[in-house]
């Protein structure tokens, strides 16, 4: 256990030598922004505490890199539920074992969802967050459709405009 210290940041490096450590507890800080890479070497750890920070997201892969991972507190912290959220979501909903106080989860914004609990929501409360862009098929498809349209147009116009001129 950190007393709180007020940290805003922990290196991606800061932890690297501490691979047996079971229990961290970082909750009362700033923290806003964890990269995944930091709790890679606590292959052991199996209690994270993050509660009354300042995170408004969180990467999954973060808590993927956690298999030992038993206890996880992320409570009051100011969550913002929009599509960015729905990744944290899906993997908070698989893994409803290991999430404490789960009903202190709560949105902070945007402001209609103030204090709404993270785990109320549904799969139907993203269905606006579905991925709508193109597959990399999709885009080669248009990539050659598109330039073959435009030169047949051309050939197409030509040809017409030749018939039309001779009669």
């Amino acid at each position: 256990t950190l007393p709180p210290t007020l940290l805003e940041l922990i290196h991606g490096r800061a932890l690297l030598w501490l691979g047996a450590l079971r229990d961290l507890d970082l909750s009362h800080n700033h923290l806003s922004v964890l990269s995944p890479e930091t709790f890679l070497p606590l292959a052991s750890l199996a209690t994270l505490n993050l509660g009354s920070n300042r995170l408004g997201e969180l990467e999954p892969a973060l808590l993927s890199a956690l298999p030992q991972l038993r206890a996880l507190l992320l409570q009051d912290n100011p969550w913002v539920c929009s599509c960015g959220i729905l990744p944290l979501w899906r993997w908070l909903s698989l893994n409803r074992e290991k999430v404490r106080e789960k009903s202190l989860l709560l949105c902070r914004v945007p402001e209609q969802l103030n204090q709404y609990p993270i785990m109320a929501f549904g799969d139907e409360s993203f269905r606006q967050c579905q991925e709508t862009s193109l597959s990399s098929e999709q885009y080669i498809t248009f990539f050659i459709i598109g330039p073959f349209s435009f030169i047949a147009s051309i050939f197409f116009c030509t040809f017409m405009g030749s018939v039309v001129v001779f009669y």
